[in-house]
This record gives C-alpha cells, structure tokens and sequence, in this order.
C-alpha cells in the first residue's frame, strides 16, 4: 500500500517542483549568473526563494496521499483488523449510511495529519 501511494505521489510532487523550479528558478538562476555567484551560493539562494513554493508542493503530495482511497483498496483491499485504513473505513461508513461515525474518523484522521 506505500509502494501504491509513492507510486501516485511522487509524479505529483515532481511534475509540481519542477514547474516551479523551471519557471521562477530560471528567472533566479539567470539573475544568479549576473552576479557572477558561486555553485553552493546559487544552490542556498535558489532554496531559500523557492522555499515556499517547495513546502506547498510538499503540502499537495501528502494531500494527496492521505486522501486517496482507491489505489489503498485495489492493493491492499479492506479486510477488516488486516489492511483497513482510515480512508477505506470512511468510505466503508458512508456507503453504509453511518455518516456519523464516518465524519468522527474524518476529523481524527485530521487531527492526526494536522
């Protein structure tokens, strides 16, 4: 169920840093090179820009994961005390009608993220 949840992420988080990377970091890297700056000084100064940009990417990918039902059920199904989730065990309770006890774990599975 990780290897799944990697396998949908990562695209995710790259596909996003690069476009951040390739569309402010060459604006940074360009204004780098005109300042005649040394390797490890562009590396610290394009971090410390894209900072931001990195942590809301971060932010997007584990958004992602934690949200994701179905790669959870397809690998690693939703047998009970085995391979359950709290994802699988909302949707497991909503489909039951038992929207209480699905929006309980809803908001513990936030907390925890949180």
């Amino acid at each position: 169920m990780i290897i799944a949840q990697i396998i949908i992420v990562v695209p995710l988080i790259s596909g996003s840093a690069i476009n951040v990377i390739n569309t402010k970091g060459s604006y940074i890297l360009e204004e780098l090179n005109n300042l005649n700056a040394d390797r490890k000084s562009r590396y610290i100064l394009i971090f410390r820009e894209l900072k931001y940009n990195i942590l809301a990417t971060v932010f997007l990918g584990f958004s992602r994961a934690i949200s994701e039902v179905g790669a959870v059920m397809l690998v690693g199904g939703n047998i009970e005390h085995k391979t359950r989730v709290m994802t699988t065990y909302i949707v497991l309770q909503t489909n039951m009608g038992n929207f209480e006890g699905a929006i309980a774990v809803g908001i513990i599975l936030l907390l925890i993220s949180f």
